[in-house]
């Protein structure tokens, strides 16, 4: 019975998504990279032998802050892209892949069920990493408030809800590029080649805000020039937008109604570059 004659079947994405995340939990990279993202957050206590100013409180915290997101985002990276390029290819090289798609089993069912297995994978890594950077930041604030009551009394405390939320904003950007490393996996013939494309992409995306700026700079003397970098900007998602770290510890603290549409702007581009990547990987011989 072919995939065709089958309706498709959460349960069996579910399955692959599974069997995807026990796999990835298995690898030594998962266990590296959280012990030592989790040693360079948790060392990060040490700051407070730095001088920070007269108002001590407020800026170790957003220094804390912004280093353990730091830490989180570049680990994150490696992580998506590593992992999801691995369980791709090692279903590819063992031939695994071609045995599970000989049952009725839908190439959409393949490719989302792993991408949902690596997305939870690094769901684990970022609630490991935002849950230590929470207590962290909480226990700092308390020794500060200990020692005088009005230290935040202008600012500066960073609360465990806008750490969450940073953190999630992240996991979807981590959503995206896991896709994207997905949509170049579908057509690559190597693992290495999806690794590099993936970290190139990485680059792009981050860098696709100043597309918008060269956009207007040349958009009045070069026209053909001024359509390609807003073509790239449209294809590629602006990475920036799910940065919010600038919002912690200010008064109103981070946005919800910007969180959500900043995380409604992530999944979308999941899902058109999981309809591409599907696309690509039903066109390929196994």
């Amino acid at each position: 019975m072919s995939a065709e004659r089958v309706s498709f079947s959460m349960g069996r994405l579910s399955l692959i998504a599974g069997n995807t995340f026990l796999e990835a939990v298995r690898q030594r990279l998962f266990l590296f990279l959280v012990l030592l993202a989790g040693a360079l957050v948790g060392g990060a206590q040490f700051f407070h032998d730095f001088h920070f100013g007269p108002n001590f409180g407020a800026p170790e915290l957003k220094f804390t802050f912004n280093f353990g997101m730091g830490a989180l985002v570049f680990f994150g990276s490696v992580l998506t892209v590593a992992a999801t390029a691995q369980l791709f290819f090692s279903e590819i090289e063992n031939r695994t892949a071609l045995t599970l798609l000989a049952k009725p089993v839908w190439r959409a069912e393949f490719v989302f069920g792993k991408f949902l297995g690596v997305w939870a994978v690094v769901g684990v890594f970022c609630a490991l990493l935002t849950g230590l950077l929470a207590g962290l930041l909480a226990h700092r604030a308390g020794v500060f408030l200990d020692d005088d009551p009005a230290v935040f009394a202008h600012g500066g405390q960073i609360t465990a809800g806008d750490v969450f939320i940073v953190g999630a904003l992240h996991w979807v950007k981590f959503g995206v590029l896991a896709m994207v490393t997905l949509l170049v996996a579908s057509f690559s013939n190597t693992n290495l080649f999806t690794v590099v494309t993936g970290f190139f992409v990485l680059v792009i995306c981050h860098l696709q805000a100043l597309a918008h700026k060269a956009y207007a700079k040349v958009e009045a003397s070069s026209a053909v020039l001024g359509v390609l970098i807003e073509t790239l900007a449209r294809v590629f998602p602006n990475f920036q937008l799910f940065s919010l770290e600038d919002q912690a510890g200010t008064a109103e603290g981070v946005s919800g109604l910007l969180a959500l549409q900043v995380a409604g702007y992530g999944l979308a581009y999941i899902a058109v570059f999981g309809l591409l990547a599907v696309f690509s990987f039903r066109r390929r011989e196994i």
